[in-house]
């Protein structure tokens, strides 16, 4: 999503957030990831100077104190920024690719599913559904190295193993990872 993304040519505007808008950003954000609820208090904290950033593409950006933090395409759910998991890395669920896929992944491609069933790659025991919000890790890698979208869930991967099984969203060194907002 963000391959060739440029935040200076790509603003149309930003603007403060109210206060009503961030409480509902906020249960939004608790209802679509529940492991946030430790942390949501840190980072959107009920009196933040939330500040929501439109670009082209119909991309919203939303910061804090110039950190870009989640961002938004089209209707799509709200998804934290790669910044934001490796802090916390604990709020998506995780699965893992073999260190054949990491290269592919870091030039922004998507996951194909034997990139997530080969011997180094794991998914986990508990089913993810389609279209579910995912960290990807890395065989060996302490950090995610992208955040993607579930194409399949987690069963119908082991079982097609063809095809793509996560789709790309963020990943590092994309230039998102890369835009600073001072």
């Amino acid at each position: 999503m963000f391959k060739k993304f440029n935040l200076q040519e790509s603003i149309s505007g930003q603007n403060p957030v109210k206060a009503s808008v961030v409480r509902g950003i906020r249960s939004k954000l608790l209802e679509q990831f529940p492991a946030l609820e430790p942390h949501i208090d840190d980072i959107l904290p009920k009196k933040a100077n939330l500040v929501q950033i439109k670009c082209k593409d119909r991309i919203v950006l939303f910061a804090i104190n110039n950190e870009i933090l989640f961002f938004q395409h089209f209707d799509d759910p709200i998804t934290p920024t790669l910044c934001l998991l490796h802090r916390y890395p604990d709020i998506l669920p995780a699965v893992q690719v073999d260190r054949g896929a990491i290269k592919f992944v870091l030039s922004g491609a998507n996951i194909m599913c034997p990139g997530l069933t080969s011997p180094g790659a794991k998914l986990p025991e508990q089913s993810i559904p389609q279209e579910t919000i995912v960290a990807v890790m890395a065989e060996g890698k302490e950090n995610a190295l992208a955040i993607g979208i579930t194409k399949l869930s987690t069963d119908e991967i082991k079982s097609v193993n063809k095809g793509i099984g996560v789709d790309l969203l963020q990943y590092l060194g994309d230039p998102l990872w890369k835009t600073n907002l001072d």
